[in-house]
């Protein structure tokens, strides 16, 4: 459900934006498909991620979340957009996306690691074929509540304080759950 509000909030960034439902699909592809690749790679034995580096995944969605509560203070009561960060006019960049889409499903690469080691290269094809169809569905979903007159309202007036609030939240999960640190 965390990825569901993340994308809500980031169609919410990008609203009425040009191309920014095309930059946050394609960040949720790039995240994906480095999900599957390192899950991939792990079933057939060749890990390019140590466990024991996945909970300092979380690094990555806690950088972002603070950089876009920077940027919320920054801005904090200007009205003018900034000419100089394309990114805050056209809502999040794919590789902002991508990155939290990876840091946050990080640990999903732990399951999908023995249920392809199982599946075999024709299974494992399927397995691949039906998330990435799922990716699609779970990007019209984000992007529908982002859409919801009430949903949106309330994004669209706290969405540059939920955002960072839930990357930071999700940054330290992953720390603290995954022992980062020696939390």
């Amino acid at each position: 459900m965390d990825d569901i509000l993340i994308l809500a909030l980031f169609f919410a960034q990008g609203a009425g934006r040009p191309g920014a439902t095309r930059r946050i699909v394609l960040g949720q592809y790039l995240g994906f498909a480095a999900i599957l690749a390192v899950a991939v790679t792990a079933a057939f034995g060749a890990t390019f991620l140590p466990e024991s580096a996945v909970p300092y995944l979380g690094l990555l969605p806690l950088a972002l979340g603070l950089r876009a509560a920077w940027q919320a203070w920054k801005d904090h009561g200007d009205d003018s957009e900034d000419e100089e960060e394309p990114a805050a006019r056209g809502g999040p960049s794919p590789l902002e996306v991508a990155a939290v889409t990876f840091a946050n499903g990080g640990d999903n690469i732990g399951v999908y690691v023995p249920v392809f080691a199982t599946a075999g290269v024709s299974g494992m094809t399927v397995y691949a074929a039906v998330f990435l169809v799922l990716v699609a569905v779970w990007c019209f979903a984000g992007r529908f509540f982002a859409t919801r007159p009430v949903i949106a309202k309330a994004l669209a007036r706290w969405g540059h304080i939920l955002l960072p609030l839930v990357l930071i939240t999700i940054g330290m999960l992953i720390l603290v759950e995954g022992g980062a640190f020696g939390l």
